[in-house]
Formats: C-alpha cells, sequence, structure tokens
C-alpha cells in the first residue's frame, strides 16, 4: 500500500556561512492512511521545521516530501494544521472562523452545504453554545477548539496538529486530548501530532517517534503503542504495558537529550558568610566551626519549622466576598520538601504568595521558625513560573542583586563568591556573563534557581518554576532543582499541576480541593529513597501507586466537582482522614 505522507531522506538548514543553522538531516518518514503518528521532540529539536515542510509552508533543502506519491510543492487542503496559537481573526465569531475555511476549500457547494458543514464540525468540538462569540470572549481551550473545528471542516486527508495543547494548562490539555482522541475515532483521519509531552503521544498514538535533538536532527525508532482504546487515563496507570512503553520512551528521550556540558562542575567554594536574615542567631554555621558552636546555633524547631494556622484569603467583589482559600491547615518539618497540587484556580499560588508575604491573609497566620510572617523578606525566596529578570543584566548580575542586599557584612570577594558558587551548581558557569536577554527559558530559569537559594533562605517557594518549559527542559532544571535541594536541605514548599513533578520531589504531596472555599483534601507521603532519578522513579515498584492515588484525587474534582460536601459548602475531610498512607503501608496491611 502506497503510504498517504511521505518524507524522503529530508535536509533543511537556515543562513549561510558562519550563520548557517543545519536544522534536519537525513529524516525519513512514512505514515499509513488512517494512522495516528506522534512525533516527540523538544526545543530546538526542528519539531515546527518538521511540521512546515509537512504542510508545505516550506522546502526541502534536500529530499522531498511526498502525499499519495505526488511531490508537495505548497500547502494543501489535503493537509488540515493546527498550531499552537490559535491564528484566528478577531474580528469573526467562531462560526466565521470555520467559515472562511468551508467557503475557500468548498466554493461550489450551495450555501446551505457549506453551513451544515460549519455547523457539524463546531458542534463536534463542544462550541455550539458559543457559535456566534468572538476570540476574546472565549478561553484558551475554546479557541484551540475553534482551530480543531477550522481543520477538520476542511475535511482534509491528513491532520497535521503542531504542539496544539503545549500553551494549555494541565485540566484543559487533558480534556482537549480526550476530545482529540474520541475525535480521531470518528473521523478515522491520518493525524501527525507533534508534541513534547509524552503522555500525551500514548493516550492519543498508534505510533510514537522520538525527533532526536539537533543540529541535523533526524527520527530515531519506532515505538509501537500496542494499547487498547478507548484509553483512560487513571486506568492505563495499572496497566503494564503503558510502564513499559512510557519507561522506554522516557529512557531514550533522557539518553538522546543529555548535554554534555551539564554539569559544569563547581570550582568555586561557598564562602562562610550569613545572611541578614539569619545574622541574629547565627544559624548557618561554617562545616568547620566546633561542635558546640554548631550546636548552639542550631534552631530549637524542628516538626513546626512551618505552620500553616487556619489560612484564609477572601477577596471582595461587587456581588460580596468571595472565599479563595478556606481553612488551610499544615505543618511542615524543617528541611521538608512539600509540593502542592490542585485544578487551576483552587488557590494553589495564593497559599504560596502569602507564605510569601505578597499577599495579605485574611485571616488565620502563616509561622516560620517561631516568627509570624508579615510582609515579605530575603528568609524567603520565591521561583516564579517566569524567571522575572532584568534582561539588560547579565546572569551573575541578576543573582548578586539579591546577595548585595542579603549579606552586607560578607567583603565584595566573599559575596562574588556566593553568586558565583550557585550559578555553577546550576550548570551557568560558562554562561554567567552572558545577558538575560540572550538566555534561552530554560537558562534563565536556572538563574532564577540559583538567585533562590544563593539567598540561603529559611523558606524556598517555587510556583510552577517548570511550567512554561518543555519535558526535556523542564527534566533537566527538575535535577538541577534536587541536586542542589539536596546539599541545602532547604525547607521548600514547590506548586505545580504535574503528577510526576509532585512525586520525584516531595516529601509529602498536599491535594487541594477545588475552589473557591478551597482547603486540603488529602496529603501523600511520599516513601521513597533520596536521591531520585526520573529513571530509577519509573521502575520503582510503588512509583505507579503513588501516582495512582494523585490521579484519582484529580478526577474526583475535575470540572468542579467537591466529592463528600458536607452541609454548608465544607468538606467532610478531617487532619485524620485526609494524612494518606503511603503505597508500602497500604500493601503491608493488605498482606496482612
Amino acid at each position: 500500500m502506497t503510504p498517504i505522507i511521505e518524507l524522503k531522506s529530508i535536509g533543511k538548514h537556515y543562513g549561510e556561512g558562519k550563520n548557517r543553522a543545519e536544522i534536519l538531516d537525513k529524516v525519513d518518514l512514512s505514515v499509513k492512511e488512517g494512522e495516528f503518528v506522534a512525533i516527540v521532540g523538544f526545543s530546538g529539536s526542528g519539531k515546527t521545521t518538521l511540521m512546515s515542510l509537512l504542510a508545505g509552508l516550506i522546502a526541502p533543502d534536500a529530499g522531498e516530501v511526498l502525499m499519495r506519491g505526488e511531490k508537495v510543492t505548497g500547502p494543501g487542503p489535503e493537509r488540515g494544521l493546527v498550531f499552537q496559537s490559535y491564528s484566528l481573526m478577531p474580528w469573526l465569531t467562531v462560526r466565521g472562523n470555520v467559515q472562511l475555511a468551508v467557503d475557500s476549500v468548498f466554493a461550489r457547494e450551495t450555501k446551505a452545504e457549506r453551513r451544515a458543514r460549519v455547523d457539524k464540525y463546531v458542534e463536534m468540538v463542544g462550541l455550539a453554545h458559543a457559535a456566534d462569540r468572538k476570540p476574546a470572549e472565549l478561553s484558551g481551550g475554546m479557541r484551540q477548539r475553534v482551530s480543531v473545528a477550522r481543520a477538520l471542516a476542511m475535511s482534509p486527508e491528513v491532520l497535521l496538529l503542531d504542539e496544539p495543547l503545549s500553551a494549555l494548562d494541565a485540566l484543559t490539555r487533558a480534556k482537549l486530548q480526550d476530545e482529540f482522541a474520541a475525535i480521531s475515532q470518528v473521523e478515522k483521519k491520518t493525524v501527525l501530532l507533534i508534541t513534547n509531552d509524552v503522555d500525551e503521544a500514548i493516550l492519543l498514538a498508534d505510533r510514537i517517534i522520538p525527533l532526536d535533538p539537533g543540529p541535523r536532527a533526524t527520527l530515531g525508532p519506532s515505538f509501537s503503542v500496542d494499547l487498547p482504546r478507548p484509553r483512560d487515563r487513571a486506568g492505563m496507570n495499572a496497566n503494564e504495558g503503558f510502564k513499559r512503553l512510557r519507561r522506554d520512551v522516557t529512557n531514550y528521550l533522557m539518553e538522546k537529550g543529555r548535554h554534555a556540558s551539564a554539569e559544569a562542575g563547581d570550582p568555586v567554594m561557598l564562602p562562610n558568610v550569613v545572611p541578614i536574615s539569619l545574622e541574629a542567631k547565627k544559624r548557618v554555621p561554617a562545616p568547620e566551626l566546633p561542635k558546640a558552636y554548631r550546636d548552639a546555633a542550631h534552631s530549637p524547631i524542628e516538626r513546626g519549622f512551618v505552620e500553616f494556622f487556619e489560612v484564609r484569603k477572601v477577596y471582595p467583589t461587587p456581588k460580596g466576598s468571595l472565599t479563595v482559600v478556606d481553612g488551610f491547615d499544615l505543618k511542615m518539618a524543617k528541611g521538608e520538601f512539600v509540593s502542592l497540587i490542585g485544578h487551576s484556580g483552587c488557590g494553589k499560588s495564593t497559599v504560596l504568595s502569602m507564605a510569601a508575604g505578597l499577599n495579605d491573609i485574611s485571616s488565620g497566620g502563616i509561622v516560620l521558625d517561631g516568627r509570624e510572617v508579615s510582609g515579605a523578606g530575603p528568609d524567603r525566596a520565591v521561583v516564579f513560573q517566569a524567571p522575572s529578570l532584568m534582561p539588560w543584566l547579565t546572569a551573575r548580575e541578576n543573582v548578586a542583586l539579591g546577595v548585595d542586599r542579603v549579606y552586607p557584612n560578607a567583603t565584595p570577594a566573599e559575596r562574588r563568591d556566593v553568586v558565583e558558587h550557585y550559578l555553577h551548581r546550576v550548570g551557568l558557569g560558562d554562561a554567567m556573563h552572558r545577558r538575560a536577554a540572550d538566555l534561552s527559558n530554560g537558562m534563565k530559569q536556572r538563574v532564577g534557581i540559583a538567585r533562590a537559594f544563593a539567598l540561603s533562605p529559611k523558606l524556598l517557594l517555587l510556583d510552577e518554576p517548570f511550567g512554561m518549559l518543555d519535558s526535556l527542559t523542564r527534566w533537566e532544571l527538575q535535577d538541577v532543582l534536587m541536586d542542589v535541594w539536596k546539599r541545602t536541605q532547604v525547607t521548600a514548599v514547590c506548586v505545580t499541576h504535574d503528577v510526576d513533578e509532585a512525586i520525584l520531589l516531595a516529601d509529602r504531596v498536599v491535594m487541594m480541593t477545588n475552589g473557591p472555599k478551597a482547603k486540603i483534601g488529602k496529603i501523600m507521603k511520599v516513601d521513597l529513597p533520596r536521591p531520585r532519578s526520573r529513571k530509577a522513579l519509573l521502575e520503582h515498584p510503588d512509583y505507579y501507586l503513588y501516582r495512582e492515588q494523585l490521579l484519582s484525587f484529580l478526577e474526583e474534582y475535575e470540572g468542579g466537582a467537591r466529592p463528600n460536601e458536607a452541609p454548608g459548602g465544607e468538606t467532610s475531610a478531617t487532619p485524620e482522614s485526609r494524612d494518606a498512607e503511603s503505597p508500602t503501608g497500604a500493601k503491608a496491611r493488605e498482606a496482612a
């Protein structure tokens, strides 16, 4: 059988001379009619170039693109394309945006036939109720549904999806993944999906092909997805075939994407200086100080080093008070790492911003090392989703901004060593003198991590620090974070929507119910050995049991549900019932 679409020995570069960048080299691909193929690649690997070649938007320098054996010389309606960005006409309605494509492709059909075609696909993507709204009135997920409806309404033979869900939050992304799976089974289209999410690829595809990182990127081996359809996200978690495939694809990508320069070494020793927030108590003694001094400097507070007591956040609105967080109660031991997880809008970032002193607490209180939090301070460092660097300063200068303020009694040489120690620790020893504007997103976030640790904070607060990054960069920075945390043992709270990240990083995972009036729904202790690596985690017998607990909790609250809700809007969970056993303990109890 002739493949429906093919790439034969494709090569592509941009620029010439010293500026020549080799993007793709000897790329071969053959896709059968009706097949769903996911190409998994990461930032800079040439994914968008590959998709543009398939769509006929650019021409290869070598080789050829074939559609049913005929050479592709430009774009055509037989190949429908959905981009990462929505590319909608802002002055047209949902129906108008879809109609624009239909009128172009099916000009010979009657007006009634074209309208019926538009209505069919607007309804298929669940937007019949919003057909007369303009893009500005739609959420990100709804806008992407319009793009999908527009592509499908052109009745393409091949549907090309260029990271269509990567800009969406986790819950919206999961919902659209399920919709894509259902639509692909109804329409029986040939689909090529570019994604950086291994789980998304497994959920949707018949076959997964990694795009090995460039320069001169090429396609790796095919991984067949032999899992029955329809595929349930939570159900797959217990499937041995899913676990094996997920491990194999992830390990392949990690090995191929590992950069030789990731570990830049640590030639700069950390000087024996104390930040201003700890100076009064001298709680960060140098290792060589006498034992009596170290004992005297040790904090007497261990189990309740951080305490959230009945924390509430209420915002006034024209319709009355809105309680976003209602009674957040948590005690953390010194040196503990807690992940905070829940659906969008559950108040995770609100809790974090109150702990940072960036948002007032409506009632209750937060105590850190025996003192109540009242405003921002150098004893708490925050790493945001966006690094918030000064673009005209170098990486070193951005870290030095904070260090110069919190080490007032250190010499300039000592402060310089603090800055350079942490920049080396996050792998930026060779890039510390580059301006922030010239750094990649992953490198900028490394600067943010170095800046936070360089302050020697009592509490590290991480607000979805890797949420804007592709999977491979996220995996690398999780390793960086764990390595630096292992050396400092700083008490930390990380807000995340990523189940795997929550388990990988934390001693305990705190699950929040949906807002408004969000609170802690369950706490899961992660009893896995440290130091942890993603590869070891995927092979640990308890890993998928932890994952199942988190997925089940999030599934319960999907769509705004509030399970076990008692009269008056309060959940029936108690601190005792919230503390979940570790999977190891649960298995032992069952065995007994």
